[in-house]
């Protein structure tokens, strides 16, 4: 049987897997990628280009350990307004400045001007900083002994949430609570977040700082305050308790409550009754409702 013999692949015929065809002479007359090539040179390079509409970037050097971020109008306005803050710097944008322009000139600063974007990039992410921002010292530290003799204050033991411990500010501040008790470990920083949630209340309600809950509630019963934890397993509510002044309503952190020495040395454990199918609140909502209870049962 005779075997055929394929024609020889012509020069011009190519395997169609190695795609199409191209023409060398054409190859070299097509202007190299980014431009012209010059004769004998490198081709030339893309203009850079320019980003427009991007503010330039503000570097924000670490705080100092005694100088707070504080950001948002309230916060910042009622910063501005207290004689005990002590304000170092101030960034806000046209519009914030001129709003709080009166404040600004009574504390005697110099304002920053920015841009929105500007001040984003020196608070955290998300932070809604309504184009103001200072940098300021911390309040001055209050020692327990410093608290009135007939006082009525909240003593946080280990809540942790600043959005909970700002709102609870907020809560004590329209209350005209006289201070608020909490531990140094396990406790919000007092900036930031937390003063943007209390909306100024950080400017208003003393803050005392203790090492050791219980022996500063040992230290508030023998100046006579009826401390009164709040426990959802307390054997009454608070509306059947009798209440006098001073008072010091005790708060334990979500989930965890009162822990066993701060239980012991509270005078009275009493529970919120809710007649609702869900037993339990957030512990700012919480606040806001004893401290309801507890104003009306102090006014009778």
């Amino acid at each position: 049987m005779m075997s055929r013999k394929r024609p020889p692949i012509s020069k011009d015929r190519r395997d169609p897997r190695q795609g199409p065809s191209r023409d060398p002479q054409r190859r070299d007359d097509r202007p190299a990628k980014g431009g012209p090539r010059p004769e004998g040179g490198a081709p030339r390079a893309r203009p850079e280009r320019k980003a427009e509409g991007k503010p330039e970037r503000i570097v924000q050097p670490k705080l100092p350990s005694d100088v707070a971020l504080i950001w948002g109008y309230h916060a910042v306005r009622e910063a501005l307004r207290s004689e005990r803050r002590k304000i170092l710097r101030i960034v806000a944008t046209d519009a914030a400045a001129e709003k709080l322009a009166p404040e600004i000139a009574k504390k005697g600063l110099s304002v920053e001007i920015a841009t929105i974007e500007q001040i984003a990039q020196r608070v955290p992410k998300d932070a809604v900083h309504q184009g103001l921002l200072i940098e300021a010292r911390h309040l001055p530290d209050l020692d327990i002994e410093d608290l009135p003799d007939n006082g009525f204050i909240l003593v946080l033991d280990q809540v942790t949430d600043p959005h909970n411990v700002g709102a609870i500010l907020r809560t004590a501040a329209a209350f005209g609570l006289d201070a608020i008790v909490t531990t140094e470990r396990h406790s919000p920083a007092l900036t930031g977040v937390l003063a943007k949630t209390a909306s100024g209340g950080l400017e208003h309600v003393p803050i005392v700082t203790v090492t050791n809950l219980a022996r500063a509630l040992e230290n508030l019963g023998r100046r006579g305050y009826l401390r009164v934890g709040l426990d959802s397993e307390g054997p009454r509510s608070l509306e059947e308790e009798t209440l006098s002044r001073p008072l010091a309503l005790v708060l334990g952190a979500e989930g965890k409550g009162l822990r066993r020495l701060s239980r012991e040395n509270c005078d009275v454990l009493a529970r919120i009754d809710m007649p609702g199918p869900i037993k339990s609140l957030n512990v700012s909502n919480a606040c806001a409702v004893a401290l309801t209870i507890a104003r009306m049962k102090l006014a009778q």
